[in-house]
């Protein structure tokens, strides 16, 4: 099954909440509220993470918190291109998370292309991120501090 991946609020404004979905054949949503985030950024600094890719970790750890419950129903994951340059980064510190639950996943199956505004995915995070919709999970800042151990 091919999914797509979207992203609502970004996450280095700590000051807004950030929503991810996927959607296709399944839906499923995160939230991950701006307290969260900054107790994460502070707690991460605090550990000597600093610089443009503290972010980008953050990022992926949301994303795979998103995709784990479905890794092994996914033949392609397409994500939409939130920090441009940036996707092979992103993919490597994905995988890394992945390939410690599913270590046959193949990297081939996550790509980074425009989804669009009609894209169920992109509806679903706004959605979340405005409060319209309740998300499935809340990210907390333990979550993410365990990945990125």
């Amino acid at each position: 099954m091919q999914i797509k991946v979207d992203q609502s609020g970004k996450i280095e404004r700590t000051q807004r909440n950030t929503a991810l979905a996927l959607s296709n054949e399944i839906q499923y949503t995160v939230l991950f509220l701006a307290v969260e985030k900054r107790k994460t950024v502070t707690q991460l600094r605090q550990r000597g993470e600093s610089g443009k890719t503290l972010y980008l970790k953050i990022f992926a750890a949301a994303l795979f918190l998103l995709l784990e419950d479905h890794l092994d129903q996914l033949d392609e994951v397409v994500i939409d291109p939130e920090y441009p340059g940036k996707e092979a980064q992103i993919r490597e510190l994905l995988l890394n998370h992945i390939w410690k639950v599913a270590p046959s996943f193949p990297r081939v199956r996550i790509v980074f292309r425009q989804i669009g505004k009609k894209s169920p995915a992109h509806r679903k995070a706004l959605a979340v991120y405005r409060g319209d919709v309740k998300a499935d999970r809340k990210i907390k800042t333990r979550d993410i501090l365990r990945l990125l151990k």
